[in-house]
């Protein structure tokens, strides 16, 4: 980071620069060997090329000389004089700095020096603060040759630049619909549960019906010449088909699940009885909202930096030319290692002092006296002891993370390459096979945060003792634990889709010049990663409770001598599972002895 930021220029990148080396709308230092660098720009903010209707790139650079003018041409100039009167009454300079524009009619070099007449009529766009033409012939050639022949991780981050303000209210609506969800869950009723339900299913054909309708309209665009619309087009597809498969297997579980809802509005109010205990713990996720907004800046800012790091060398003419630096642009693969293993830690640091105050709070004899700032407790126990466990716990999702990035980029370029389909098949199915190992591992390292909270034991250990307690108690309370997250998991769908939909909607406005799916993924994964922030507080609560109740049945018997920490509320809910849990064990125990022929007795 240190180093991308010290050898890369973001500004580059968010202002654009002329020919010269001279960063558009700032002050410049001088480039040995290059007179015309170094001068003060703060008044000249667009970028404009002098050939914009036949540009050409040779050599990985652009052939036309390009320059920060004060304002871009809206009318089409025709002649040296038009644009000498231009100059003169708007002060913008489309011609070489060393020229003066008295001289723009008297010079013979004027028109190596000046831009190819007719000039164009331009507006200024957003990216890159480019002066556009507007003229069709001209806007065509321009794009085509300015937008397909920009490396990739610039269109990316130009995608991202020029969508900021669009990335950021979705960012905004992505924090409010996570408040809502987390005080639906804190109020939660039979009724609130099914219009919530309602709403998931909704939000699903919604945003499904919307992403084949933008792509069937994508495909019947005729105007599709740029890359950035073909990747626009291809990756709606990959959404669409995924969107779609995902809804459906949704709508299967809520059909096939739909039975237990009485049961988790009763498991819900359990968890809001242990919340209530500690009610700060509902405020917990904005310190880490906060935390992750920080980070998320700082990674982007490194990210430009990386994207724009390069030293300056002087060509023919005293043109500056930026020659990229390798090495530290590969790094962005690091990069990105390091935004998921930093999230993912923040994350857990989370988890650990949620599961450190439930702990603290359930095995106190006494329910009328609560420990006092059990939250301030749990933070000071997991800065002074526990660092290291949650380093561990966040290092194994990363670990898990890689290989399935790598595999994912295997299969893409099999793709391309047109490889056969059983390579593709394999990789596919290796992916799928990590993203199961990821699930079980964060359910692996919620439980070991919990056992870690009640033991004081090290990762490891932990995870071990909280496997086998798990596995003894798992016919207790696996299935109502499993539904009651899946119903905490439904409430994070539902925020990323209002605000998927609301992405597809602003981005769509502005297909051409950006490449909008990776800021809309850059969204999913931001709002994804905001409602989990929110939501996990119930579902870390929910996943400490089961602990502590496995523990607890499993250390005391009820009696005088060793009486269950939990209270009566707490028993009977815990006594009505097993009691479910019995009855359907019973049930299949019958089935499994009809099925063997023995003969069924009259009652």
């Amino acid at each position: 980071m240190g180093y991308s930021v010290a050898a890369g220029a973001t500004g580059r990148l968010l202002f654009g620069y002329d020919s010269f080396g001279n960063v558009c709308g700032k002050k410049n230092s001088p480039v040995e060997g290059a007179p015309l660098s170094g001068q003060d720009m703060t008044l000249k903010k667009h970028v404009f090329f002098m050939n914009s209707c036949n540009l050409e790139v040779k050599d990985v650079r652009l052939s036309s000389t390009v320059l920060c003018v004060s304002r871009c041409p809206e009318e089409q100039l025709d002649t040296l004089e038009e644009l000498q009167l231009f100059a003169n009454t708007s002060g913008s300079f489309l011609c070489v700095y060393s020229l003066n524009s008295f001289n723009y009619t008297q010079n013979p070099k004027a028109d190596s020096l000046c831009p190819r007449l007719p000039v164009p009529p331009s507006k200024s766009f957003p990216l890159f603060n480019r002066c556009i033409p507007q003229t069709p012939e001209c806007y065509s050639l321009f794009a085509s040759v300015l937008i397909n022949d920009v490396d990739a991780l610039h269109r990316i981050l130009s995608g991202i630049m020029s969508g900021r303000d669009t990335i950021l209210s979705l960012c905004i609506l992505a924090f409010a619909l996570s408040l809502a969800m987390m005080f639906t869950f804190r109020f939660i009723t039979s009724l609130l549960v099914h219009i919530f339900i309602a709403l998931i299913v909704v939000g699903l054909l919604f945003v499904c019906g919307v992403l084949w309708w933008l792509y069937y309209d994508y495909t019947n665009d005729l105007s599709i010449e740029l890359d950035t619309e073909r990747e626009n087009m291809q990756c709606l597809l990959g959404f669409a088909v995924v969107s779609t498969v995902i809804t459906a297997v949704l709508l299967v579980l809520i059909f096939v699940l739909r039975k237990r809802i009485k049961l988790t509005v009763e498991l819900l109010r359990v968890t809001n009885k242990a919340i209530s205990h500690s009610p700060f713990l509902l405020f917990q996720p904005l310190w880490t909202f906060a935390i992750l907004l920080l980070f998320w800046v700082l990674w982007v800012a490194v990210l430009l930096s990386l994207g724009t790091a390069g030293a300056a060398h002087v060509i023919e003419g005293g043109q500056v030319e930026y020659k990229p630096l390798l090495g530290i642009r590969y790094m962005w693969w690091y990069h990105l290692i390091g935004l998921f293993w930093t999230s993912e830690f923040i994350l857990a640091c989370q988890q650990m002092t949620i599961a450190g105050a439930v702990v603290t709070c359930y095995f106190n004899r006494n329910k009328n006296d609560p420990p006092d700032r059990p939250i301030l407790s749990s933070l000071t126990i997991l800065f002074c002891y526990h660092q290291g466990t949650v380093i561990k716990g966040s290092f194994l999702i990363t670990v898990a993370r890689i290989p399935r990035a790598i595999l994912m980029y295997v299969y893409n370029t099999l793709k391309e390459k047109q490889h056969g389909a059983w390579s593709r098949c394999v990789s596919r199915c290796c992916c799928c096979c990590f993203w199961c190992l990821d699930k079980c591992l964060r359910h692996l390292n919620q439980n070991a945060y919990t056992t870690t909270a009640i033991n004081g034991t090290d990762f490891c250990t932990s995870a071990k003792d909280a496997l086998e307690l798990l596995y003894k108690n798992s016919s207790h309370f696996t299935s109502v634990n499993c539904f009651g997250d899946f119903i905490i998991f439904l409430g994070k769908v539902l925020v990323v889709c209002f605000t998927v939909f609301g992405g597809l909607m602003a981005f769509n406005y502005h297909r051409v010049l950006q490449v909008w799916a990776i800021p809309l993924l850059l969204v999913a994964f931001f709002a994804y990663l905001v409602a989990h922030s929110f939501l996990s507080v119930f579902e870390t609560v929910l996943d400490a409770l089961f602990l502590c109740f496995a523990v607890d049945l499993e250390t005391n018997d009820g009696s005088s001598e060793k009486p269950y920490f939990m209270d009566q509320e707490v028993l009977s809910f815990v006594k009505r599972i097993n009691k479910l849990n019995s009855a359907r064990t019973q049930r299949d125990k019958n089935s499994l002895t009809n099925e063997e022929g023995t003969e069924l007795q009259p009652l």
